[in-house]
């Protein structure tokens, strides 16, 4: 999860999300619409009585101050909350055997990263037409994945790749929340499958944008192109607008493929 504003726990419960697979929560930054919802997402999570670790990654001024207040009002929890305490700065703060996490700093009004989510390539995908063929056993399947030759019992050698076909591409996310446009960004970036950047102002209002740590659609979509990202996903709408459908339409003019975001979108990642 990323972020959590206020009444997170009651969206995850209307749009039938999981409390349990929930076990890290990445802060972009410590202002209110961003973190005010975790102690109601905390106290739910306690009261459903899962269990395990939830890991939350923030900045140490927000670590304490989380602490203090998870002390006194979700006491007794049936699980451990960690703090892996970020800079803003560009690193890797996460690595598993599947997904590596790191972070890009922004320029906002308090300290701030962006989140960049990469797959590691997997293995190859088992063509099981020429495994039978090929009377390859199964103990060996995980090694054949893994890109080894197979050599049958007279010493025939069978290439991998009669055997397998290429892993699927890696997927790639990037979430740059609140920011003013930076010229360097897209660099930082990379070509990622899809990009969240926040687009809080039309250009109309571009004077206002920057002064006050934000970014307009036509910018976001700057970034997009610059960066090679496959999609664009819009969103932290300013109130002062009341048709979000601009926004998606002042970034089609610099940016081909535009995702315009709402509550309860789900997006699929190609």
């Amino acid at each position: 999860m990323i972020d959590c504003g206020e009444g997170a726990q009651l969206s995850f419960m209307r749009h039938r999300l999981s409390f349990r697979r929930l076990r890290h929560i990445f802060l972009t930054h410590l202002h209110g619409d961003h973190v005010f919802g975790l102690p109601g997402l905390i106290g739910t999570i306690a009261l459903n009585g899962t269990g395990g670790d939830l890991t939350i990654h923030t900045f140490q001024d927000g670590a304490e101050q989380l602490s203090s207040i998870f002390k006194y009002f979700c006491r007794d929890t049936p699980f451990d909350i960690r703090f892996n305490i970020i800079k803003p700065e560009e690193k890797v703060i996460l690595e598993t055997k599947s997904l590596t996490v790191r972070t890009i700093p922004l320029d906002h009004r308090v300290p701030a990263v962006g989140y960049v989510f990469e797959e590691k390539a997997g293995d190859r995908h088992i063509r099981p037409d020429m495994t039978r063929f090929h009377e390859v056993p199964l103990y060996m399947m995980k090694r054949i994945k893994a890109g080894e030759d197979f050599i049958k019992p007279d010493g025939t050698v069978i290439p991998n790749d009669i055997l397998t076909s290429p892993p699927s591409p890696p997927l790639s996310y990037a979430h740059i929340s609140d920011t003013a446009y930076m010229k360097n960004l897209a660099a930082k970036i990379g070509p990622v499958s899809l990009l969240f950047h926040e687009t809080t102002y039309l250009e109309e209002h571009k004077s206002l944008a920057a002064p006050r740590g934000h970014s307009t659609a036509r910018q976001a979509a700057m970034v997009a192109r610059d960066a090679g990202a496959k999609a664009l996903l819009t969103g932290h709408y300013s109130s002062r607008y009341k048709d979000d459908s601009l926004f998606k339409k002042e970034a089609l003019e610099i940016f081909p493929n535009v995702i315009l975001n709402n509550e309860g979108l789900v997006t699929v990642i190609k």
